[in-house]
């Protein structure tokens, strides 16, 4: 099974993995950006995500594959990878099981560490939508605002809605099995793995998910990472401040 995946321009292949319940549309204007900076961008839906394919196995090491089957499918060798969240832990085993396909890994606002479960409230806002009644994303929007009261948040996630036909809505995500594996999105990057390639690791100062204490365990599997914070940015860094973030990658990569 193949990844959907949006490409732009040409140069140095460089892979984007959006993170929980997002899709690789939550990239499209950076992406476009680090195009005409000379990359040939890889926007990648992670399976059962986006208009990527739905499976009931859904754990990291199959997400290291489904790249590992991308990179091979579009013969990509000497990547620049960029993974946020869920997407940069897909990205950090990638890079410690297959580090001969990358040359430059770029990690946002995750660390390796275990994190437990924090998605319930979404996940059963999301499972209350009913697509039998539902008119309109306004509507899907006020059913959600009774479980997620952040309205970024909720504009986020109803992302995923789309037309499965006139008159009909549907989501994108896989979300029964996205609901019964939600446990396996905080798992910890296993004890050996370890990339010593060039690494970078990004957080947002308004965020917990990258904390002090984490640098150590950074440093363990990455030998060769550096930190750095983007300011005014929580742990959706890449939306909140993305002029920071683009010239944090960039100068990073070039």
């Amino acid at each position: 099974m193949q990844l959907h995946s949006n490409i732009i321009g040409e140069g140095k292949p460089f892979l984007i993995l959006h993170g929980f319940l997002g899709m690789s549309d939550n990239w499209k204007s950076l992406g476009k950006q680090f195009a005409k900076a000379g990359f040939q961008v890889h926007l990648i839906d992670q399976r059962n995500h986006g208009r990527s394919f739905h499976s009931d196995d859904f754990n990291y090491d199959a997400m290291s594959q489904d790249l590992k089957l991308y990179c091979d499918a579009y013969n990509l060798k000497d990547v620049v990878l960029l993974g946020h969240s869920m997407g940069g832990k897909t990205a950090m085993l990638f890079s410690s099981q297959f580090s001969d396909y990358i040359s430059k890994l770029i990690v946002a606002d995750i660390s390796p560490r275990f994190y437990p479960i924090h998605h319930d409230a979404i996940l059963e806002g999301l499972g209350s939508l009913n697509f039998k009644t539902l008119e309109s994303r306004g509507e899907a929007d006020k059913q959600l605002a009774n479980y997620v009261s952040d309205y970024g948040t909720r504009l986020f996630l109803l992302k995923n809605l789309y037309w499965v036909e006139k008159g009909i809505l549907g989501l994108r995500i896989n979300l029964e099995v996205l609901t019964e594996n939600v446990s396996e999105v905080g798992e910890s990057l296993p004890l050996h793995s370890k990339f010593e390639g060039q690494t970078l690791f990004l957080k947002g100062d308004k965020s917990e998910y990258i904390a002090a204490q984490d640098e150590a365990i950074i440093k363990s599997h990455f030998p060769n990472a550096k930190i750095e914070t983007i300011a005014n940015a929580g742990h959706w860094l890449h939306a909140e401040n993305p002029k920071d973030f683009y010239n944090a990658v960039i100068n990073f990569v070039n």
